[in-house]
């Protein structure tokens, strides 16, 4: 008999002991869920090593392509690629919308007659498709309404100023590297997205 009253009161102690501490320790505790598609694994995918973009070659052909053809560039009114591509998209979303953005300036400029008029421009092509490749797995969150509407205006801005549209295209390309750049790595790049908007 004692050793059952013994027992209950040991027992009524670990019950009291698990309630007190180890329910309010497994409550407080952070759960990490890792599943396709959740945030652990989006963040990574929307990320660039930063030494993609301390290359001196591909910075220097990148940067003397768009000089050459900004010097053959007639309008100065419009721009193609500045802060307007980030009106209501969150920040979050940056990275993905740059990599559309690399993929029209590749397929829908570089990789076209543009490869043989300008010097490094298949180059230049080939380094910003690997980068697109490398972020191939990079998603938006959230809605995508705003990015595709940023995304179609600066297509039909494109379109709009004709063969002219691409020569801009070519001359931004400098920006492009730099929004890039900043959009899909850690570390903030000096000057980037100071030039003019």
């Amino acid at each position: 008999m004692a050793s059952v009253q013994t027992l209950t009161k040991s027992f009524s102690g670990w019950v009291f002991f698990c309630c007190c501490c180890c329910l309010p320790l497994l409550l407080t505790s952070p759960l990490h869920p890792k599943g396709p598609g959740l945030a652990s694994t989006t963040h990574h995918v929307c990320k660039l090593r930063k030494i993609n973009f301390q290359q001196p070659y591909i910075r220097n052909r990148t940067y003397t392509l768009a000089k050459m053809a900004r010097a053959s560039d007639q309008d100065t009114d419009n721009r193609l690629i500045g802060q307007q591509l980030y009106v209501n998209v969150r920040e979050n979303n940056r990275c993905y919308m740059m990599k559309r953005i690399a993929e029209i300036v590749v397929n829908d400029v570089l990789l076209t007659e543009a490869k043989d008029q300008y010097p490094y421009a298949e180059e230049v092509a080939q380094f910003l498709a690997s980068l697109t490749s490398e972020l191939s797995r990079c998603k938006f969150s959230g809605h995508k309404e705003h990015i595709e509407k940023n995304l179609e205006e600066m297509k039909s801005k494109m379109k709009e100023l004709g063969e002219n549209g691409k020569t801009k295209a070519i001359g931004e390309l400098d920006l492009l590297f730099d929004y890039l750049e900043n959009a899909c790595t850690d570390a903030p790049k000096k000057g980037g997205n100071k030039k003019k908007n």
